[in-house]
């Protein structure tokens, strides 16, 4: 039985193991509590509700749904994706493996304003420490985050990096970092740097030295975990054919994370396309 692991339980994920699951294929949803739907009031622009609907009333019925198919869900924080013989998807409580899998973990609502991210990006501001790890080898490089995220990350540098130092920007540790990483609090003013990152400055004007600054803000975005694995990306929004699938074989993506009209009913669509998609990929396999 072919190996689905779907990221994400809102429209699009749910959408996608309607068909993997009901096509015979072990389907497993991973997601880290609710998304964007969770937080919708009212509904009234969805086929089939004669009254409006709220966000969570849909969300419930969906999760109900793909749960009497059999599709087996998993609440965990995912902090990597990657392949070896099969696709490993690393999360908080454990790795997973899948035959392929479908990202649809929506659209970031929230990115960090820091003057200096933006500009610096690929000049020493990088949003993989798998990916780019190796070009830091010796040198010092900060982890902007406070979380399970900034963690995976911090451990992917410690064993190349000279120093890794997590920047929280003013909130608390939310996980335990282990003592060889120094972590600083302090609100941050800027990313610092011509060409590339020279440092970051911090609102008390105190600086750090730093080669490189690993954005971990949060939790992993659907185009952070994209691009750890090496398929492509627009900014935020990943991208897909017209058949929802990445150029890496088994991977497909759905619903905001791929740009576009950010609504249910696309997101249920390109579900549906990607579950399908990868339904016929793996019966050639």
């Amino acid at each position: 039985m072919a190996k689905v692991i779907i990221l994400g339980s809102g429209p699009a994920g749910i959408s996608a193991a309607l068909y993997t699951v009901r096509a015979g294929m072990q389907t497993t949803i991973l997601s880290k509590g609710s998304g964007a739907l969770e937080k919708t009031e009212k509904i009234e622009n969805y086929y089939g509700f004669a009254e409006p609907v709220t966000g969570p009333a849909l969300q419930a019925a969906g999760i109900a749904q793909a749960k009497r198919l059999g599709a087996e869900f998993i609440e965990t924080e995912v902090v990597g994706l990657s392949y070896e013989e099969d696709y490993v998807v690393q999360t908080t409580t454990g790795t997973y493996h899948a035959d392929g899998v479908i990202i649809a973990t929506g659209s970031p609502r929230k990115t960090p304003r820091i003057a200096g991210i933006a500009e610096l990006e690929g000049h020493g501001v990088s949003h993989c420490a798998v990916c780019d790890a190796f070009f830091y080898r010796g040198k010092e490089v900060a982890v902007l985050g406070n979380g399970e995220y900034a963690l995976h990350e911090a451990t992917a540098l410690l064993p190349v990096a000279g120093s890794v130092t997590i920047l929280t920007d003013g909130a608390e540790p939310e996980a335990n970092f282990p003592p060889e990483v120094k972590a600083n609090t302090a609100k941050i003013a800027k990313i610092e740097g011509d060409e590339r990152v020279s440092g970051v400055l911090f609102e008390d004007d105190t600086r750090l030295s730093a080669d490189g600054v690993f954005v971990a803000y949060g939790v992993a975005g659907s185009a952070e975990l994209a691009r750890k694995i090496g398929a492509e990306t627009e900014g935020s929004r990943i991208v897909v054919d017209e058949n929802c699938a990445t150029a890496l074989p088994g991977l497909y993506a759905a619903g905001d994370c791929t740009g576009g009209l950010l609504q249910i009913a696309k997101a249920v669509y390109e579900g549906a396309k990607a579950g399908t998609e990868l339904m016929k990929y793996l019966r050639k396999q």
